[in-house]
């Protein structure tokens, strides 16, 4: 029956001169269906399709659907297109099949082709079953279709599916994939019984959605219902460990991995990697990476950005010589792993053949990330105005991120003329980021602009653009603990702040001088400057760790912006009188404080 053949089918059957030596046997088969399984291309497949119509399969469901299964295993779109007509032919397809087509456009670059046989489906009078809905749910998931899959939500429901076993993690993972974390929630909360994959759905979504926190109570709440973890789940831990810096975490987990066999898993050891080095072990990075019988680019460039965001630039570069000398090919975290060591470092010359490697010897496309650690490298160094004809000059649009990095490098340099220039810039693109106000508010209160002070944050009222406040966690006895700035300024005083007074009070015996430039409030006097200096959030988490940790005990502190300059002449000064070693990972890179010196060199 010609019929059930394609016209490309048809004609590669009458320009086909040749046969495979594994196809000779297909004429003397009984059955060309136990063929199938053994196929590696489409042409085979459709070969077997072909003698299958002389042999009266064509209208076979058992025969056709798998031949479809084998189209949508690993879907192309030649793949996908022969399977659509595959289905189209079928004289009564079940839903066995369509979950099958289902599955297939879920996995390709058309996933929502899925719905429109699912309207067909359910024009022929056919149920939906359970392996329905994850298929589908999969396919929204893809396209980031949040609107189908609520629709989906609510179809699943009248069919009593919403607390199916099946259903339920696909649904929280398509929530989580269209950024709507909070159904995501409200779905998990009414499972009667969540069930391992389903709390990996949600600790994978609130790691991916930066809400490291309820990730980790979930892991929490899922050790007490006795529900053991497996890989899956420790990526997803490790990640959130790393946002939040909580290394007595980590290490609980890395020594359950190694207990487990996990270790044996390439995946868990870089997250491993990923997790100590940001989270100030740059010692266990080490370790794990050592560990590991075989290392993949992933692995080696894990390496190379924990080297680089703890400031060892030349480590870095030396492990990227190996890496080549081992013929592992880098990748662009490898190369963003390169650039920022360079960047925080100084060393221009070194970043700039680095670029110019990873797109003409590697042939990477640079990404705004890079462009971003290019432009942070320049303006480090003081070459204020090339950051600005790179930034310019670039072959696509620059984010505001770019030239928000400038701005920065702009006040780091007191440059007010051409950060003026950068900031019409930024709002042409956007107007709504505080910090943008506040940076150059501060560079003009130092150049005595006041009325440009003024009229910037008369600016900010009228857009209703509000400042980040800076907040910095430290952990202990595995409980992280956060501190905003300007905690204890106009609230009642506490433990740790009655500490802090008194922790400012011996470094002023030391030489500490508060740097009230760092305030820029011209109604401010400067006892008032330095209160305001002596809250912000670093300090706090640092008195806080003081009171609460043993004599010589690391303490490690993470800040969501940058470490203000006297803060950072203060965590000197600390761990010179308290012989303790300070970790500090601000938005930049970390800082190692320790015998009154900072890894920084004072460059960051």
């Amino acid at each position: 029956m010609a019929a059930s053949l394609s016209p490309s089918a048809i004609s590669f059957f009458r320009t086909e001169s040749k046969v495979k030596s594994s196809e000779v046997d297909i004429l003397s088969l009984p059955n060309p269906s136990i063929l199938i399984p053994k196929c590696t291309s489409l042409r085979e497949l459709i070969q077997i399709q072909a003698f299958a119509i002389k042999t009266h399969l064509q209208n076979d469901l058992s025969f056709i659907t798998k031949l479809i299964n084998w189209c949508t295993e690993y879907p192309t779109s030649t793949s996908m297109a022969y399977a659509r007509h595959l289905f189209d032919t079928m004289p009564e397809p079940d839903i066995v099949v369509f979950n099958s087509m289902s599955r297939g456009y879920s996995r390709s670059k058309t996933p929502l082709e899925a719905f429109c046989i699912f309207v067909e489906i359910l024009d022929h009078g056919l149920l939906p079953d359970d392996y329905t809905f994850p298929s589908l749910l999969k396919a929204c998931s893809a396209a980031k279709a949040l609107e189908e899959g609520r629709q989906l939500h609510c179809f699943g429901m009248k069919f009593g599916l919403d607390d199916n076993e099946y259903v339920c993690p696909t649904l929280i993972n398509m929530y989580m994939q269209c950024e709507d974390v909070d159904s995501a929630r409200w779905v998990f909360d009414r499972m009667v019984k969540p069930c391992l994959v389903s709390y990996n759905a949600m600790i994978t979504g609130y790691a991916r959605s930066n809400r490291p926190n309820e990730a980790l109570s979930l892991f929490r709440e899922m050790q007490g219902k006795n529900l053991k973890p497996n890989d899956i789940t420790l990526l997803s831990v490790l990640s959130s460990c790393a946002l939040l810096g909580s290394l007595d975490l980590g290490n609980w987990i890395h020594d359950f991995a190694k207990k487990r066999g996990f270790c044996e898993y390439m995946k868990v050891n870089t997250a491993l990697i990923d997790m100590f080095g940001k989270c100030g072990s740059l010692d266990g990075a080490v370790s794990v990476f050592k560990g590991m019988s075989q290392k993949d680019t992933q692995a080696w460039s894990a390496m190379i950005v924990a080297y680089a965001n703890h400031g060892q630039a030349h480590k870095a570069m030396s492990m990227f010589e190996e890496m080549r000398n081992q013929n592992v090919q880098p990748d662009e975290i490898t190369f963003l792993g390169l650039l920022n060591a360079c960047s925080h470092t100084g060393l221009v010359d070194e970043g700039r053949e680095y670029f110019s490697r990873m797109v003409d010897e590697f042939k990477i496309v640079p990404s705004i990330k890079h462009y971003g650690c290019m432009v942070d490298l320049l303006g480090r160094a003081g070459h204020l105005h090339e950051a600005y004809r790179f930034i310019d000059e670039l072959p696509t649009n620059p984010t505001p991120v770019l030239w928000r990095i400038l701005l920065s490098a702009c006040s780091s340099h007191n440059d007010l003329e051409l950060a003026k220039r950068v900031m019409e810039r930024i709002f042409e693109l956007d107007v709504s980021h505080g910090g943008d106000y506040v940076i150059l508010s501060n560079l003009c209160a130092r150049n005595g602009k006041w009325e440009e002070v003024d009229s910037l944050r008369k600016l900010m009222k009228d857009r209703r653009v509000v400042k980040i406040p800076g907040c910095s966690s430290i952990e202990v006895n595995n409980i992280v603990h956060e501190f905003f700035s300007g905690d204890g300024v106009s609230t009642v005083s506490s433990d740790v702040h009655r500490a802090l007074d008194e922790l400012v009070k011996e470094l002023r015996l030391s030489g500490y001088v508060p740097d009230t430039s760092m305030v820029v409030h011209a109604d401010m006097n400067d006892k008032e400057k330095e209160i305001t200096l002596r809250y912000h959030s670093e300090k706090l988490a640092i008195a806080y760790g003081l009171m609460n940790t043993p004599p010589g005990t690391t303490i490690r502190v993470v800040k969501n912006l940058r470490v203000c300059r006297d803060c950072h002449s203060a965590a000197k000064l600390i761990s010179f009188i308290f012989g303790r070693q300070i970790v500090l990972r601000d938005v930049q890179r970390f800082h190692h404080f320790e015998d009154g010196k900072c890894s920084c060199g004072d460059f960051w």
